[in-house]
């Protein structure tokens, strides 16, 4: 079995390096190691709500923002819904308030109004960052042409050449003097890293010109829309996706790649299966890498990457609400609740990782747009704050518990007090950790932006492509561009367009991997008024104990409103049997509709058998 590319790694970068090419025509495999593609762009449901996991908003989506041309090439424009965000953010501090727009006059007009004296620092700041985006639009695409331009940098573009030079610490401090100014120009800081005197003021310009520039975005449905389109335009386009499905190593001959070998996420039973391509595209933390590679590339890899500095972590509070909050005077999408010890820019970092009870966090109401992720009348929220790994990795069982209890009273308890009854109005809540996001998303320390965004390890300091061996390209938020949404994005649009141009590609026979874990419905049969039982075809290797679960995905529900096609479910028949049977409950759901009209020949993935 051969394809041009496999792809490790279903986030962002992946999925959009492997859409890319696929639409070039290469035949591409997608490895990825959870049961659903999309990395931090995923969502999942408790009870009546989509809790969205990595998306407060995204930016850009205008003239100068190259997704436009990503997301029209990849038709993500006729089939994903974004809606717009009233305003960028609502800043609360204890003796101070301010509500941030879009748009650089709309901002020059409330930032000139508020701090009269600093309309120097506020015109150049708005010069700076719009003109490294500006002039990001117009870098040459050709590597020769990059080449013959670097002497001239400074010339033609010059606000990149400032921006990369200074962190934002030290270029606020350079070219304003408030201090409070400073604080509300980095407000959301932790949506990229967690100390701005670190922080590339080249990665911030890009990051915030866009959202000041084209606003910023919510996916209707959540960011697992996206994730799902672009797994599905693969697929489209003759490539093939398997998820649950781990990487384990990196197979070179000659100082190429020539395959990749992979096992079950969840079925150790089966055997590792090994591919062979052209090509391939590590989406997966750089880090992780190092262990699937062969001598003398893992420890060439290592020493490369043991002076990179990992990025801080995030800790999250995903929040149900029984109504709508606008009565408890929640009256903006995004609100930055900064900590009363935060007076100065300088205080930003030690605050993130001080006491709980005066850390700076963000809240985020998505009803304030039309998300997709309630039913009528309710609401999800979202609670997050930057945080950090070694706090949690060493807390036994118990300690680990009782911490997320104490964090998440204290962080809703301060929310309580700005925003008076709405911890009534809470119907679920669940946190998520550094340790959460390690264990799902496999990133080392947590680390959702990769390596950190400083700015020795941004722009041209960033790895990228195929840095190490020919063949073998790197595309994440560990690799250039950078972390966040549009960075992993653009991040693996870049990897295909490089790929398209530079890699030698063969023919591939048009056979694809079949999928052993796709059944077929073989009868469903009522159990009582309040349960049905699905009988499937039985995978092969599959073998259980009682007690065990599995993960049931319906392919091509009928139903799909406000639900995900998917539950996790006790094996309802004896190991012995050779088929499986599901019970479902009658929740009126969307997956328990489908169940209900699922027909004898209806198609599912089964994942498992674990627990």
């Amino acid at each position: 079995m051969k394809y041009n590319t496999i792809v490790i790694g279903g986030g962002l970068a992946g999925l959009v390096a492997g859409a890319t090419l696929s639409k070039f025509g290469k035949k591409v495999l997608l490895l990825e190691q959870h049961h659903k593609p999309g990395g931090c762009a995923t969502t999942f449901k408790r009870d009546d709500f989509i809790m969205e996991v990595g998306l407060h908003e995204m930016d850009g989506l205008d003239d100068l923002d190259s997704k436009v041309t990503l997301f029209k090439l990849l038709e993500v424009d006729k089939n994903v819904q974004f809606t717009q965000v009233p305003e960028l953010y609502h800043l609360v501090s204890k003796n101070h308030e301010l509500v941030f727009p879009y748009g650089t006059e709309q901002v020059k007009k409330v930032l000139t109004n508020k701090y009269p004296e600093e309309e120097k620092g506020i015109t150049r700041y708005l010069k700076l960052i719009s003109g490294v985006r500006l002039e990001m639009s117009k870098l040459p695409k050709k590597k020769w042409k990059k080449i013959l331009i670097t002497p001239f940098m400074p010339l033609f573009y010059p606000n990149i050449v400032e921006a990369s030079g200074h962190s934002v610490g030290e270029w606020f401090d350079k070219h304003i003097s408030n201090e409070q100014l400073k604080l509300d120009l980095a407000a959301h800081l932790g949506y990229w890293g967690d100390n701005p005197y670190t922080m590339s003021m080249f990665y911030f310009s890009m990051a915030q010109s866009g959202f000041i520039g084209g606003g910023g975005h919510f996916i209707k449905g959540g960011s697992q829309k996206l994730s799902d389109h672009l797994a599905s335009f693969i697929e489209k386009n003759g490539g093939t996706v398997l998820l649950g499905k781990k990487a384990s190593k990196i197979n070179t001959e000659n100082n190429l790649v020539t395959g990749v070998t992979f096992v079950d996420s969840f079925n150790h039973d089966l055997d590792p299966v090994t591919v062979n391509c052209d090509n391939v595209v590590a989406n997966c933390a750089i880090p992780l890498v190092c262990d699937m590679l062969e001598e003398p590339h893992a420890s060439t890899l290592e020493q490369k990457i043991a002076p990179l500095e990992n990025a801080c972590s995030l800790y999250c509070i995903y929040l149900g609400f029984k109504s709508d909050l606008t009565s408890v005077g929640v009256n903006h999408y995004s609100t930055c609740m900064m900590g009363d010890d935060v007076k100065s820019l300088k205080d930003m970092h030690p605050n993130n990782q001080g006491d709980w009870s005066n850390r700076s966090f963000i809240f985020v109401d998505y009803d304030k747009v039309d998300a997709g992720l309630a039913p009528a009348g309710k609401t999800v929220g979202a609670v997050c704050t930057v945080d950090y790994l070694k706090d949690w990795k060493d807390l036994s069982p118990d300690e680990y518990k009782a911490k997320k209890k104490m964090t998440a009273e204290t962080l809703l308890q301060r929310l309580e007090d700005r925003f008076p009854g709405i911890k009534e109005k809470i119907e679920y809540y669940e946190v998520a950790t550094p340790k959460t996001i390690e264990r799902f998303t496999l990133n080392p320390d947590g680390a959702v932006y990769g390596y950190a965004q400083t700015a020795q390890q941004s722009a041209s300091g960033r790895l990228r492509d195929n840095f190490l061996i020919r063949n073998l390209y790197f595309s994440s938020a560990w690799a250039f561009p950078g972390g966040g949404f549009t960075g992993a994005m653009l991040g693996g649009f870049l990897s295909a367009l490089n790929m398209k141009e530079d890699e030698k590609w063969t023919s591939c026979p048009d056979n694809k991997i079949e999928d052993e874990r796709i059944v077929s419905l073989l009868g469903r049969k009522e159990i009582d008024a309040n349960t049905i039982e699905l009988s499937f075809e039985k995978p092969a290797s599959f073998n259980h104990q009682s007690g065990k679960h599995s993960i049931l995905e319906l392919i091509d529900p009928k139903v799909t409103e406000l639900d995900l096609p998917y539950r996790w479910l006790k094996i309802a028949s004896p190991p012995d049997e050779p088929i499986l049977r599901f019970s479902i409950p009658a929740d009126n759901s969307s997956f328990d509709k489908s169940c209900n009209l699922m027909n004898v020949g209806d198609k599912a993935i089964i994942f498992g058998p674990m627990g």
